[in-house]
């Protein structure tokens, strides 16, 4: 079961785990509001799943014999600064309502933690799997909290917990909602469409960067993995790029000559993102459960352009 299964990573997630395990093993969970519409409904089966209110969580896992649980609820980063009392109350509140149910009912749980789970005071080139975490932000705290309690679970309670740290993760089917990272989405949007994009991160600002079909296989391939294999559970350092916004830019520029970017530096954002790592070292995810990213900057570009631009003949 997926909870958040509309969000921007939780719906491709759910169609790719619908894609492997077939559609009717896959439950979408949902909350009010946030119903699946289009192939994300008419695919499998749904569930209403709040993880403010575990009674829904407890009657979805009964109800459809959940053994596993994908919990990608949260509020993004940018959106939780603007209101850290429900992204404290979706993030942990929420997690702690999922694994109490995980823990009455067996079930295994993915949480996602991210890289900002780390500070500015966490050293920023090829930061190490296991160091200093000091964020600034609720939505840092929040998965750092994220992490520990996922530890404790299964260290207390035995049950299966495993997460990895996401980059910024770009994808060309559903946008993102309120991230740090969203430029490196919204650029490829401007560029299909003949537009001049406004960057709102400074030139040289160095973020790691994943694209969603790694992503989605990072997720699925860490729930795979022999236990027996895992040193480290919550959560894995997981990438796949790391760029600047000068250089995406001149990636895309290499498909579409004309395309202009400038840039308005967004205060928040900037912040954000200066105090999160240049680029991870995913050297424990690689070898405790064989992570290896298939895109770069290049080939994802290539695809990412490809793809919207067959959308926007389509639409």
């Amino acid at each position: 079961m997926i909870v958040g299964s509309t969000g921007q990573i939780g719906s491709e997630l759910t169609m790719e785990l619908r894609k492997r395990y077939g559609n009717e093993s896959v439950v979408a969970g949902y909350i009010t509001g946030a119903e699946p519409k289009g192939e994300l409904k008419e695919s499998g089966p749904a569930a209403l799943v709040d993880v403010t209110d575990p009674n829904t969580i407890e009657a979805a896992v009964k109800q459809h014999s959940i053994d596993t649980i994908y919990n990608m609820a949260a509020l993004l980063s940018v959106v939780a600064e603007n209101n850290p009392q429900l992204a404290w109350k979706i993030g942990i509140d929420g997690l702690w309502n999922i694994l109490e149910v995980a823990r009455q009912c067996g079930c295994a749980v993915f949480t996602p933690s991210s890289i900002g789970s780390f500070g500015a005071d966490t050293p920023h080139i090829h930061t190490p799997q296991d160091t200093l975490q000091h964020p600034r932000t609720i939505y840092g705290v929040s998965k750092v909290t994220t992490e520990l309690l996922s530890d404790y679970y299964f260290h207390r309670y035995g049950v299966d917990t495993r997460s990895v740290r996401f980059p910024g993760i770009i994808s060309n089917v559903t946008l993102p909602g309120g991230g740090t990272t969203d430029y490196a989405v919204e650029i490829y949007y401007a560029a299909v469409r003949g537009e001049r994009f406004v960057c709102p991160i400074k030139e040289g600002t160095y973020m790691d960067m994943m694209y969603m079909p790694d992503a989605l296989d990072a997720a699925i391939r860490l729930m795979e993995a022999d236990p027996a294999r895992l040193i480290h559970r919550n959560a894995f350092n997981v990438t796949a790029m790391s760029f600047a916004p000068e250089q995406i830019y001149a990636s895309i520029k290499k498909h579409l000559p004309d395309f202009e970017m400038v840039y308005d530096i967004d205060p928040l954002k900037e912040e954000i993102a200066e105090s999160w790592p240049d680029c991870m070292d995913d050297t424990c995810a690689r070898q405790e459960w064989d992570w290896n990213p298939k895109y770069d900057l290049e080939t994802m570009t290539a695809d990412m352009l490809e793809k919207l631009k067959a959308r926007l003949v389509e639409g």
